[in-house]
């Protein structure tokens, strides 16, 4: 028997602002409509089996958003696969004239590679609770083997970071996806933030999903709502001297990138960096994240 799929638009019928402008798209993947675990979510493997169900699941999320960004006037949306390798969306089922970054290895923004001061509004589809969010559905810190991480003494997640890079380009983030934890999280850290909860988790690897026919209109109606309000949203912006703190799991994931000029090893399994501005400090991140996965891979 052949299996055919089919595309459900919904449409969204309420009163809006038109604002034309560029919008941004970030895609995490453990934050999508009906994903609860790793195995699910992880990259094409035998360790994840159930990996196409949650690429369907995270492309009708982020196509639901870019017709919310597009009802509110967005001209030009870009989109920026950001998990594990990159290559999760389905980019031929995505909406027509979409922009597509996917793949990993030349970047210098990291889950936000592409963002520059052209675009008017940035959103998070997809995301997750911070290392330790009570209740978040595979809560985690930024990269696999990191166990918490801190910028300028907060502890914080992938919202911030990506939020703040966002902000060092003058881009407010306008809208974050993912359980209730993670829009909770969202809403702490921007103000005037718009949210969407695609699941309520009972614990790391347990939560109550709601339907693909409720959260495609629901993501769809924030996304207008995200991109209608952008012009009142302020970025969110670090300034002046910037210090992240990473903390590992293991001693030999912090081995190789306490090697690096400029980062102090505090103990075995955490090391801290200082440099000018936010976007100098991400990128020693990134460098640090990279060599700590040649660390973790050390006794294979």
């Amino acid at each position: 028997m052949q299996l055919m799929h089919i595309m459900i638009r919904f449409r969204v019928s309420a009163p809006y602002t038109i604002v034309a402008m560029n919008v941004y798209i970030s895609v995490d993947i453990e934050g999508a409509t009906g994903v609860t675990s790793f195995s699910q979510c992880g990259r094409p493997s035998s360790d994840h089996y159930d990996f196409p169900f949650a690429r369907r699941m995270l492309t009708a999320d982020v196509n639901a958003a870019i017709r919310g960004a597009r009802a509110a006037g967005a001209k030009r949306v870009v989109v920026k696969d950001s998990h594990a390798n990159c290559k999760n969306l389905l980019g031929d089922e995505l909406e027509t004239g979409t922009e597509l970054i996917s793949g990993t290895g030349a970047g210098k923004d990291g889950m936000m590679d592409g963002i520059d001061a052209t675009f008017g509004a940035a959103m998070l589809i997809g995301y997750h609770g911070m290392a330790g969010a009570l209740h978040a559905m595979m809560d985690h810190a930024l990269v696999g083997g990191l166990h918490r991480f801190w910028l300028n003494g907060t502890e914080v997640g992938e919202i911030a970071i990506s939020s703040a890079v966002a902000g060092a380009y003058g881009v407010p983030t306008v809208l974050v996806t993912g359980d209730d934890e993670t829009c909770a999280e969202a809403t702490a850290c921007v103000a005037g933030i718009e949210t969407y909860s695609t699941k309520t988790g009972f614990g790391r690897y347990m939560g109550w999903a709601k339907h693909p026919s409720e959260t495609g209109p629901g993501i769809e109606a924030a996304a207008i709502r995200a991109v209608s309000a952008a012009t009142k949203i302020a970025p969110f912006v670090v300034s002046g001297l910037v210090t992240m703190r990473a903390q590992f799991r293991t001693a030999e994931e912090a081995d190789l990138p306490a090697l690096m000029e400029g980062v102090s090893r505090l103990d075995a399994y955490t090391l801290e960096w200082v440099r000018p501005d936010l976007l100098s400090a991400h990128r020693v991140m990134l460098s640090v994240f990279n060599l700590s996965i040649r660390g973790r891979q050390s006794e294979m």
